[in-house]
């Protein structure tokens, strides 16, 4: 009878857990199914409807340090970095949104708690001295907005994820760039990595040396079937992806 019941539970316990724990981050939000522009807040919008984990978005700071959403560097050739708010407010997007600032998109992903806000800091052609101008102001904003329970933070430049962490020792940082063992990441007090996919398969060893020193792990741009399933097979937490609908269907079926 003991060893029936042993055997009960843990047949009970295999049918409790989930099949997996790879969670979908919609890549400048889910834009590319629904035809909105990416980065926009429809973007932001469309991936809170889908109830993706997260929802990766980019800024950069204006010539009189205003924060603004946007991945490239310029738009309809204007620099976002050489150029003041007010002219940078004017532009529209293809949907006829204007340029959203970044404290127009933190208020637009505020009123929810199931889709966090994956902050990208642009590293500035400017020097570093923007790059860190740029973070303690998204820092700023992110608490102003009352939205830093629900806000990630990621980067490629080195300097600038270790200076959220100075700033906001609480916040989730993770690093881009993909030139780091978890070990140094782990060392530098940082949360984990968001390499490119391709980083992590020369490197297969970082997934488990990662899941092993409590670090979170994520994969980016990753929009083909394949990748996706070699990822979520090796347990990564998360995955940013254009295809955020491609991804929950192939998660839901497995």
């Amino acid at each position: 009878m003991k060893l029936l019941l042993i055997v009960s539970l843990l047949i009970a316990s295999a049918f409790m857990q989930p099949e997996s724990t790879t969670k979908v981050i919609a890549h400048r939000g889910a834009w590319k199914n629904t035809h909105v522009p990416e980065n926009s807040i429809a973007a932001l919008q469309h991936a809170i409807a889908l109830k993706c984990y997260g929802s990766e978005f980019d800024v950069h700071l204006s010539a009189d340090s205003i924060p603004f959403v946007l991945h490239d560097h310029s738009i309809q050739g204007i620099y976002i970095e050489k150029t003041t708010a007010a002219e940078l407010s004017k532009i529209k997007l293809s949907n006829g949104e204007p340029l959203p600032t970044l404290e127009a998109y933190l208020a637009a992903g505020k009123n929810q708690n199931q889709t966090r806000l994956i902050l990208e800091i642009k590293t500035s052609q400017l020097g570093k001295a923007r790059s860190l101008a740029l973070t303690k102001k998204c820092i700023e904003l992110v608490n102003k907005t009352g939205v830093a329970s629900i806000t990630d933070y990621i980067a490629f430049d080195f300097d600038v994820c270790l200076e959220v962490k100075k700033l906001a020792p609480q916040a989730h940082v993770q690093y881009l760039n993909g030139d780091k063992a978890p070990e140094a990441l782990a060392a530098a007090g940082l949360n984990g990595f968001d390499y490119h996919y391709s980083v992590l398969q020369k490197n297969e060893g970082w997934l488990q040396d990662a899941h092993q020193r409590k670090l979170s792990t994520n994969a980016w741009t990753v929009n083909d079937e394949p990748t996706m399933r070699w990822l979520i097979e090796r347990k990564v937490h998360m995955i940013t992806t254009n295809e955020p609908e491609k991804l929950q269907a192939l998660l839901a079926h497995r």
